[in-house]
C-alpha cells in the first residue's frame, strides 16, 4: 500500500521541508490543499506550479492528490440556484483539474461541505441535477488530463448533500467515466452506521483515494478505530491506490502526527 500524509498539518512550514521530512518519515506522497499556497489556484502561476513539481521529483515524492478545494475560494457553491454561480464554479473545477495535472497530481478530493448544502428553496433532487450541471465540464478535462475526480460522503452534521458511501456512487455512477468515482474516508464512514470494513467492500471499484484519520479528528492510531480490519477490506477490494492521512485536531504537531499515523498504518497493514 502507498501512504501519504496532507500538507496542512505542516501549516507553518515552507513545502519544500515538508517534503524532505515526509520522505525522510516514509511516505510516498503528499497531498496537498491550495489554500495552503492561494486563495483561488489561478493565483498560482506555472512556474510556481513546475517548482512544486520538480521539488516533489527531487525529493522521491508523489503529489497524490489536492484537497481542501474550496477553502478560501469565495463564491462558490456546488447546489446553487443561480446559475452563475453553478457556472463560475463549473469552470473553477476545471482550473483545478489544471491544476492538479500541472503538480503531477492523480487525484482531486472533493468534500466541500459548505459549498455543497441545500440552500432555501432548493430540493434535495434539484440539488442533485445543479451538481451534475457543476461536475460534468471538469470530469470531461479530468479525462483529457488524466485526473480523477474524487467526490466524499460527509457527516449529516458537516452537510445535509449526499452522507453515504451508496449515495456517492449513484451520483458518480451517472457520469459513467472512470475519471469521475468516490473517495472513502474513515471519519466520514463511522457516521454511516455500518462497520466501515462493510462499507469499503460494498464500493469496491467504486473509490480512487482513502483518507486515513480517527472520529476523534485525530491521525490514525490516535482513537479507538481499529485500522486492522480496515487494511483488510482495502486488500480484499484490490484497493492499490493512496491511503492518506487526513486529521483535522492537530494538537500532537506535525512531527508526531506523521510519525505515529505512519508506524501505526504500517503496522495495520503489515
Amino acid at each position: 500500500m502507498k501512504f501519504s500524509i496532507c500538507n496542512e498539518i505542516f501549516k507553518d512550514w515552507e513545502l519544500d521541508k515538508t517534503m524532505r521530512f515526509v520522505k525522510e518519515t516514509g511516505y510516498d506522497a503528499l497531498e496537498i490543499a491550495p489554500f495552503t499556497l492561494a486563495n483561488y489556484v489561478t493565483e498560482i502561476p506555472a512556474e510556481t506550479r513546475s517548482r512544486i513539481r520538480r521539488s516533489a521529483e527531487r525529493n522521491g515524492l508523489e503529489i497524490s492528490a489536492v484537497h481542501w478545494v474550496l477553502v478560501q475560494a469565495e463564491g462558490m457553491h456546488l447546489t446553487h440556484s443561480d446559475a452563475a454561480v453553478r457556472d463560475k464554479t463549473a469552470r473553477y473545477f476545471c482550473d483545478l483539474v489544471d491544476f492538479c495535472a500541472d503538480l503531477g497530481g492523480s487525484a482531486i478530493v472533493v468534500g466541500s461541505p459548505k459549498q455543497r448544502n441545500l440552500l432555501p428553496g432548493v430540493s434535495f433532487d434539484r440539488a442533485w441535477e445543479f451538481a451534475k450541471e457543476v461536475f460534468r465540464p471538469s470530469i470531461a478535462r479530468a479525462e483529457e488530463r488524466g485526473v480523477i475526480v474524487c467526490f466524499e460522503p460527509l457527516a449529516p452534521s458537516e452537510t445535509d448533500f449526499i452522507n453515504t458511501a451508496e449515495e456517492a456512487v449513484r451520483f458518480t455512477d451517472a457520469f459513467e467515466s472512470p475519471h469521475f468515482q468516490i473517495i472513502l474516508d474513515v471519519k466520514a464512514m463511522c457516521s454511516m452506521g455500518k462497520p466501515v470494513p462493510e462499507i469499503i467492500r460494498s464500493a469496491a471499484g467504486k473509490f480512487a483515494y482513502f483518507h486515513a484519520n480517527d472520529e476523534n479528528l485525530k491521525g490514525p492510531g490516535f482513537g479507538q478505530v481499529d485500522f486492522r480490519p480496515i487494511a483488510q477490506a482495502l486488500r480484499d477490494t484490490g484497493y492499490d491506490g493512496y491511503v492518506s492521512v487526513e486529521v483535522f485536531d492537530f494538537t500532537e504537531g506535525p512531527e508526531t502526527i506523521a510519525r505515529q499515523s505512519l508506524e501505526y498504518l504500517k503496522a495495520s497493514f503489515a
